[in-house]
């Protein structure tokens, strides 16, 4: 202990100083220009919400706004053309029941479009009998979740997807 009764920690510090210098100095030196893109802020994920009912689709964008991502809407495949920019999606939420065209019959149509075809579905839908489960696999869905759903439910599905298709 030093003089005032207070432990003395220069010479801890002192050692743990040098043997990080030594360590960092083994290390390999990476550019500027490397170590700003890897300290820069990432672009966030751009999420397209397609939801018919006015109330979900508020809530489902707050949901992902708030978790840092990106996202457009749409109420129904009618509105695509006029939210869909040339900024990349990187994941669509659809919703079953739309009008005019059905979510089922939206997600073939994405599917068949060059652009669209690789990027990942979530269903999100009242109708949770296993027939319409089974058809939302069939026509490239990756996750099919059954309203009403838990918010970490759908959060992390989003992620998982999000990461798989890094």
């Amino acid at each position: 202990m030093g003089k005032d009764g207070k432990i003395d920690t220069k010479d801890l510090v002192d050692k743990i100083d040098k043997l990080t210098k030594e360590r960092i100095s083994k290390e390999k030196v990476v550019s500027l220009s490397e170590f700003r893109k890897l300290k820069s802020p990432s672009t966030p994920s751009t999420l397209l919400i397609i939801e018919d009912d006015e109330t979900m689709r508020t809530a489902m964008k707050r949901i992902f706004v708030d978790e840092g991502y990106k996202v457009i809407v749409a109420a129904d495949g009618t509105q695509l053309s006029e939210v869909l920019d040339d900024s990349p999606l990187d994941l669509i939420i659809l919703d079953v029941g739309l009008p005019w065209i059905n979510g089922f019959e939206l997600a073939k149509l994405m599917k068949e479009n060059s652009d669209l075809k690789d990027i990942p579905l979530i269903f999100v839908s009242g109708r949770t009998n296993e027939f319409d489960i089974k058809k939302g696999f069939d026509v490239g869905a990756d996750d099919y979740i059954k309203k009403p759903f838990e918010i970490d439910e759908i959060k992390k599905s989003v992620k998982t997807l999000l990461k798989l298709n890094e």
